[in-house]
């Protein structure tokens, strides 16, 4: 066992130790202290934030958050404006508190999508909103999206009967109401566990569709504090990355540091739901389309909800301040960075120097002797297939898992055979190359090779290799431990396959699309080619879902992917991203009269009818395309404008393909 020398270590312990509380004084005394306000109480739905409080981020920029949780009738701008707090997290219905003059400016957009919908007591498979006429509904407060998507559907408010919200779905279970506002994130959770039979009723199914959870400030706080926004928007999109990459690791900190109101299983389902609406593979967390807030002030006006002359002139943070509002952290954060530096290099040589006496002490130790009896040991205990060679590579012993593996019968099959003779020729430079550097000292561990067997057949094999050594520790031979993994090799390729392709229509999901764009990017910029990103939302889906039920829905997206995939080439890609959302990237586009054809060619079979179960359906979609180099040099950008063009198409009236352009046309 390796000894540490204990003065050495209580030497490095004690430096390491006034460094680190060197380091935290000075960041301590730098903490400037901010409250957060939350929409509602604790849950993954603000993940983001816990992330960023437990791993440091805004400690690193210089902040000490507090975050406040919402209570029944809680709003979070009033809390902000009264100087309760100092940032908030809103729904859209920031703008219509803008318009009515509340000094408020949205920072950040975390929920690409809101979760927001209305949910209701299903009576028979076929009823629509329209069924809710004369209902009782619990509406929440910030709900005004919902309000406007039933006014749209011809349902005014005076005809439901308006409740106060209790936020309890027992309400609606136990047929206290008929309705309630509702995240699509968290209360069907609760639904789905009771077994409660319910509709779900979205704005996005008539165009209506907004951002969600949206982080706010009030213009107050950008004038007096301008570095201290930047710095908390900066921290807390960074903490969002963080929590959408690591769930599982933000559950237990929610339940360690936060709540315990709610099961582990909620939180998985919470953020299970959350990851298509924040849509964080395909763009930047935070990231606000001015576009997108356009749509939804038109939404608004259409409904007369905001006058026609509305602006959003200074509703949107700017994202590009003067970098002189940086300087107040810059000397903490340069001081604070050379200190950890230096310590990381320290403690970097130190594992180093550590980690190569252990590894020469390992290999010491699992030195074998030219025992025969040892040898005989090895060969029939081990479950796996042992061979031992010489340093040639000539079989000296092979043992019966060995012959049974190789589908021989008997040991002498194998015997005064070389090892290379039985690998794949295509494995044999690798496996030459790993022996070399064993005897240099440089063990690489098992590594996966193709064995051809007694009778021709392949099997895919892990092959663990040492060398034997005599009494006086010079090399004599090697030993082989042989397992073989192609059972194991088929359950990845399955496990493999479902973690990058859609359930129901088989198509690559966000996951692959999004390794794909970047990969079919890399290569543009290598071959100088082009390629085009198409967005692509059915419109008129969800009323099928409402009308037919989610079984005949299914039909529809699976029949949807197939007539969408004979569109185009097999090296180009359709993917499922979401409910109804699709992508297609088509790689070596030509130019755009050609990207325009297939893309007029999508929309119209789209457009075709589908017969379902005896039914009829019409749909249709709205499309968006990007071309790269022209709208966008990396992923995260031409992502951004295909989905800024679509939403120009949806606006145009629906049914149409869009050209990604700057400024939207009249």
């Amino acid at each position: 066992m390796l000894q540490l020398n204990s003065g050495f270590f209580g030497r490095w312990h004690l430096w390491a130790t006034l460094i680190c509380g060197l380091l935290g004084t000075t960041a301590a005394q730098a903490l400037e202290s901010v409250t957060l306000q939350l929409k509602w109480t604790h849950a993954f739905q603000f993940a983001g934030y816990y992330a960023a409080v437990e791993k440091g981020f805004y400690q690193q920029a210089g902040l000490q958050v507090k975050l406040r949780e919402a209570a029944p009738g809680t709003d979070p701008v009033k809390v902000v404006m009264d100087g309760q707090a100092d940032f908030g997290v809103g729904a859209s219905s920031l703008l219509l508190e803008r318009q009515a003059g509340v000094p408020v400016v949205a920072l950040a957009v975390i929920f690409q999508h809101s979760p927001l919908v209305l949910v209701a007591r299903q009576s028979q498979p076929t009823q629509s909103v329209h069924d809710l006429q004369g209902k009782r509904v619990m509406f929440e407060a910030q709900s005004a999206e919902l309000q406007a998507y039933l006014r749209q559907e011809g349902l005014d408010a005076t005809a439901l009967q308006s409740l106060p919200h209790s936020f309890n779905t027992r309400d609606l279970i136990e047929g206290r109401v008929d309705a309630m506002t509702a995240y699509s994130t968290n209360e069907l959770y609760d639904l789905d566990q009771a077994d409660f039979a319910y509709q779900v009723y979205s704005p996005r199914a008539v165009g209506i569709d907004f951002y969600g959870d949206n982080l706010f400030t009030s213009e107050q706080q950008i004038k007096t504090h301008p570095a201290r926004v930047a710095a908390f928007r900066a921290a807390s999109l960074k903490g969002w990355q963080y929590a959408m990459a690591h769930p599982d690791e933000i559950i237990d900190l929610i339940l360690t540091r936060y709540s315990k109101q709610h099961t582990r299983a909620f939180y998985q389902f919470e953020a299970q739901q959350m990851a298509p609406l924040l849509q964080s593979s395909l763009i930047e967390v935070g990231y606000m389309n001015p576009g997108r807030w356009h749509h939804i002030a038109q939404t608004y006006v259409s409904l007369g909800l905001l006058p026609k002359d509305v602006s959003l002139d200074g509703f949107l943070y700017d994202t590009t301040p003067p970098s002189s509002i940086w300087s107040p952290y810059l000397a903490g954060a340069l001081t604070l960075l050379l200190g950890m530096t230096l310590l990381v290099s320290y403690i970097l040589h130190t594992n180093r120097r550590l980690a190569a006496s252990l590894a020469s002490q390992k290999l010491a130790q699992q030195a074998l002797t030219e025992s025969q009896q040892l040898y005989q040991s090895i060969l029939h205990a081990s479950p796996d297939a042992v061979v031992v060679s010489d340093l040639q590579g000539i079989i000296q012993h092979a043992s019966p898992v060995a012959v049974t593996m190789m589908r021989g019968t008997t040991e002498d099959q194998l015997l005064g055979r070389n090892i290379a003779d039985f690998r794949d020729p295509a494995d044999i430079p690798r496996a030459t190359a790993n022996i070399a550097a064993m005897f240099k000292g440089v063990y690489n561990g098992a590594e996966d090779y193709q064995l051809i067997r007694l009778d021709g057949s392949m099997l895919e094999t892990e092959i663990n290799a040492e060398i034997v050594r005599n009494a006086q520790g010079k090399p004599s031979g090697l030993i082989f431990v042989v397992r073989d993994i192609s059972e194991r090799k088929k359950t990845e390729q399955r496990i493999r396959h479902m973690a990058q392709h859609d359930a129901l229509t088989g198509l690559p999901n966000r996951a692959l699309f999004s390794d794909r764009l970047q990969r079919a990017i890399a290569n543009a910029v290598r071959d100088q080619t082009s390629l085009a990103l198409m967005f692509i939302d059915l419109d008129k889906f969800k009323p099928v879902n409402d009308t037919h039920g989610h079984a005949v829905g299914d039909l529809l997206l699976q029949e949807a992917a197939q007539r969408m995939l004979q569109c185009v080439r097999d090296s180009d890609t359709v993917a499922r991203i979401g409910g109804d959302e699709f992508v297609v990237l088509l790689r070596g586009a030509t130019g755009v009269p050609e990207t325009l054809a297939v893309a007029e060619k999508i929309r119209s079979v789209l457009v075709r009818p589908f017969l379902l179960q005896a039914y009829s359906l019409q749909i249709s979609c709205s499309i968006g395309i990007a071309l790269f180099p022209e709208h966008g040099q990396d992923d995260i950008t031409l992502a951004k404008n295909a989905d800024l063009a679509m939403y120009q198409a949806k606006e145009r009236g629906r049914n149409q393909v869009c050209l990604y352009q700057a400024t939207p046309a009249p």
